[in-house]
């Protein structure tokens, strides 16, 4: 063990006359315990929030959607049909259409999105995990339909009201006049299911079996407006969209999940960042007080220091006792901090201690990637920090 770090570690334990100095040697290691443990904290928290936004949007979203780039719809070919089945990273695949609809129940209206889908849709996303009133489309039964939760509170509606349906309300395709009393396309549905998910999901779709959608829109029998895509688990998404692209052509557009909700992927990277920083500089602040007790040993510490200089300690040496000195301060603060919150983590992720609401905690995530995140962070500025102290060290200062 070399002399500077074994006198550093004396330093750091061992208690001196001064009690100033004590006290600010604990307040300094206080702040960098509770720098340690919000940024962890803050860091695991937004975790568990980017993967519970990204469940919510396993509900709405599938792993890949093609849609045509000229017109709303398209015809499903065999062809495309044999791209599918030729591609063994494609689970599952499932037509669906889509039109912008005019909704009316009791007097009330709105603008959503009808969405015809087919049988094995719910194996493309997880909305049937998303219904929190009724079930999921029956094709056992005719016309019925499945909102969301946005449309349900505007609507005034919940599900099997059988005295008055859901009236869905489509403009006829075409141009020239328009006979306003034949104008529209129109058909009733039950509400048999409400689902839930994002605010933007909840008030966009009332979803429908695909045949009733087509119904509804005189479309053929193989016109669609999308196609929506299951991949194997181990798939590289954005690898199988680029091939898909290639192999579809340009007359089609070949989305990712990611793609589809790029401002809300753009968001969650954004704020996570926004708060490590904030919380740095945190942790920044609480460091200052690293400094003014590493100055404040030195000052201390001048006879010893006097002493070290003349039995052949070079400067060098001498502040590289009170940079190691910072060094361990920040080092062991750091590691009872991160012992304290992966314990807090765990306990809220097993427990619940906060609930965002009476049936769901606040979701949090541990991940090793934050742990080495607050480790390079604190060590880093930790270090900075020290250096900073012992800089004020000099052979004037020694031998003043």
């Amino acid at each position: 063990m070399s002399f500077p770090l074994y006198i550093a570690k004396r330093y750091l334990f061992t208690k001196t006359n001064n009690n100033a100095i004590n006290i600010i040697t604990i307040i300094a290691s206080f702040g960098v315990i509770v720098g340690s443990l919000a940024l962890f904290i803050i860091l695991s928290g937004f975790s568990g929030l980017r993967t519970f936004s990204y469940s919510l949007l396993d509900a709405s979203d599938p792993d890949i959607k093609i849609t045509s780039v000229k017109g709303k719809s398209f015809l499903f070919t065999a062809e495309i049909q044999k791209t599918f089945q030729s591609n063994s990273t494609i689970k599952a695949s499932s037509k669906v259409i889509e039109e912008r609809v005019f909704l009316e129940y009791n007097n009330k209206s709105e603008i959503a999105f009808v969405k015809g889908v087919e049988n094995n849709y719910t194996t493309i996303t997880q909305i049937d995990s998303a219904i929190n009133i009724g079930s999921w489309i029956d094709t056992d039964f005719s016309n019925t339909a499945v909102i969301g939760n946005g449309i349900s509170r505007k609507l005034t509606l919940g599900i099997l009201n059988f005295g008055e349906p859901l009236a869905i309300t489509v403009p006829k395709p075409g141009t020239g006049f328009i006979n306003p009393r034949n104008a529209f396309y129109k058909m009733n549905v039950q509400i048999v299911g409400v689902y839930s998910g994002t605010e933007d999901f909840e008030n966009k779709f009332v979803f429908v079996d695909i045949s009733e959608a087509r119904s509804l829109l005189r479309y053929k029998e193989n016109q669609i407006t999308g196609i929506e895509l299951k991949l194997v688990n181990d798939a590289d998404v954005d690898e199988v969209s680029e091939a898909l692209q290639e192999q579809l052509g340009n007359q089609f557009k070949v989305q990712t999940k990611e793609q589809l909700n790029e401002v809300f992927y753009k968001v969650i990277n954004t704020e996570n960042f926004v708060s490590y920083l904030i919380f740095t500089l945190i942790v920044i602040i609480a460091l200052f007080n690293v400094i003014g007790a590493i100055i404040m040993m030195i000052i201390d510490k001048k006879d010893n220091l006097k002493t070290l200089f003349s039995l052949g300690a070079t400067i060098q040496e001498v502040k590289k006792i009170f940079v190691l000195q910072g060094f361990l301060l920040t080092f062991f603060g750091m590691l009872i901090g991160l012992t304290i919150g992966v314990i807090l983590v765990f306990v809220q992720k097993q427990f619940g201690l906060f609930m965002i609401t009476q049936s769901l905690p606040y979701p949090v995530e541990f991940r090793f990637t934050n742990l080495i995140i607050v480790i390079i962070t604190i060590t880093i500025l930790g270090f900075i920090a020290s250096k900073i102290a012992s800089s004020r060290i000099s052979k004037e200062f020694i031998e003043k």
